[in-house]
């Protein structure tokens, strides 16, 4: 689940995948693969991308559907 969040997340601020694996200092390619579900993403970067997309961590990973931090 926490692959097609990743994928809205990134879409709803009209970013290309490119963008965010800038950010996070990795390849446009291992992004990729996060966003269809072939690599696991690691937690230091589902962390940033929560801070960086301003919801919960439980909401990237399908927890819930409630994107407000705690």
């Amino acid at each position: 689940m926490y692959f097609q969040r990743l994928k809205d997340l990134r879409n709803d601020k009209d970013l290309l995948q490119k963008d965010i694996a800038d950010m996070l200092g990795i390849t446009q390619t291992v992004y990729s693969r996060y966003e269809r579900g072939f690599q696991a993403i690691p937690i230091e970067h589902l962390l940033r991308l929560a801070d960086f997309y301003n919801v919960s961590t439980d909401y990237m990973l399908g927890r819930t559907n409630n994107p407000k931090r705690y």
